[in-house]
């Protein structure tokens, strides 16, 4: 499975975006979705996540509220709806796929991985 995570930029304190992740080379019909960021000199932490049939998701304490994740399987992706960002959202997003349905704010347990896209929020 190939991910491909877009849809970063450079916004201001409050603003809006949206990242989505598509795939390749297999249906992400089956695999439960995460979204994870990593700012510069801190350690990847996780953001959001939804099963495979998108009956539960999970957030981050910190953009509960903010943020939401959401899945198109006939699509094959999942995307992440950022809203009323903050400096403090900066960082690099990945999405990621795994096999399984468990632990899916645990970033070891997932399989597949996309390259990051850059999301910068200004003061």
């Amino acid at each position: 499975v190939q991910l491909q995570a877009y849809g970063g930029g450079l916004v201001q304190d409050g603003a809006s975006l949206t990242l989505s992740c598509s795939a390749s080379g297999r249906t992400l019909s089956m695999f439960g979705l995460g979204w994870f960021r990593q700012a510069l000199g801190k350690e990847r932490e996780f953001v959001a996540a939804i099963t495979w049939n998108g009956d539960k998701s999970y957030n981050e304490v910190s953009v509960k509220g903010r943020f939401t994740i959401s899945r198109d399987n006939a699509k094959n992706a999942v995307y992440l709806q950022m809203n009323s960002l903050k400096p403090e959202d900066t960082a690099v997003y990945y999405c990621a796929a795994r096999k399984g349905g468990t632990y899916l704010y645990t970033d070891r347990v997932y399989d597949y991985w996309g390259q990051g896209t850059q999301v910068t929020v200004s003061s």
